[in-house]
């Protein structure tokens, strides 16, 4: 069974979210609450390729400093930014300057543009790699899966970058995609009462 700890609160919680005070808050109010909002799911798969090689704890501590950085992740913006602009963020030290991630946003950028001219909207194509619930394993068991797998193939295919299986497995975790708050963890029932009343995006 997945790690449980005990909150100083008293409550259950995954076991990831005892490494560090500020994951209490994420934990409980974000992670694993069903998105439909397309900037949030932007954001969120930026943020996860940036953590690629890194701790999330990094990455919660300097997200405000990647809003700021990052025109609040609109991606119309972002994708009007130029050589300079990588130079530019290159010397902001609140976020984590390094230059592959920084180019992939900007190019990932463009290629949001595109994918909602497919699609519709970035929400419509992420939902729709949504896994058949029935299907998953025991949560926090795993750290790719064939849905995972498959957004990342389809996603690369469109010139995405820094979108790898992992990456966006952690990217469909966090936007509820999945429910893998663990068994017994104190937010895994508020998850999947919101998943049920949430409308899935088409």
């Amino acid at each position: 069974m997945a790690n449980i700890v005990v909150g100083k609160d008293g409550q259950p919680r995954c076991g990831w979210s005892a490494s560090a005070p500020e994951f209490d808050a994420y934990h409980d109010a974000e992670w694993g609450y069903p998105v439909g909002d397309d900037i949030r799911l932007f954001e969120k798969i930026c943020l996860e390729s940036f953590q690629s090689g890194l701790s999330w704890r990094t990455i919660l501590a300097k997200r405000e400093n990647f809003r700021a950085a990052f025109a609040g992740f609109d991606w119309n913006v972002i994708a009007t930014y130029t050589d300079a602009d990588v130079e530019r963020l290159l010397q902001d030290a609140g976020i984590i300057r390094h230059r592959g991630k920084i180019e992939a946003v900007i190019n990932n950028a463009k290629r949001a543009q595109e994918l909602v001219e497919e699609a519709g909207s970035l929400a419509a194509f992420f939902w729709s790699f949504e896994p058949d619930p029935q299907s998953l394993p025991e949560p926090q068991t795993q750290s790719t899966s064939p849905d995972s797998v498959a957004l990342s193939k389809a996603l690369k295919k469109r010139g995405w970058k820094f979108v790898g299986p992992t990456t966006v497995f952690a990217f469909m975790q966090a936007m509820g995609l999945i429910n893998d708050h663990a068994l017994g963890c104190c937010c895994r029932e508020k998850a999947a009462r919101a998943r049920a009343a949430f409308t899935k995006p088409v």
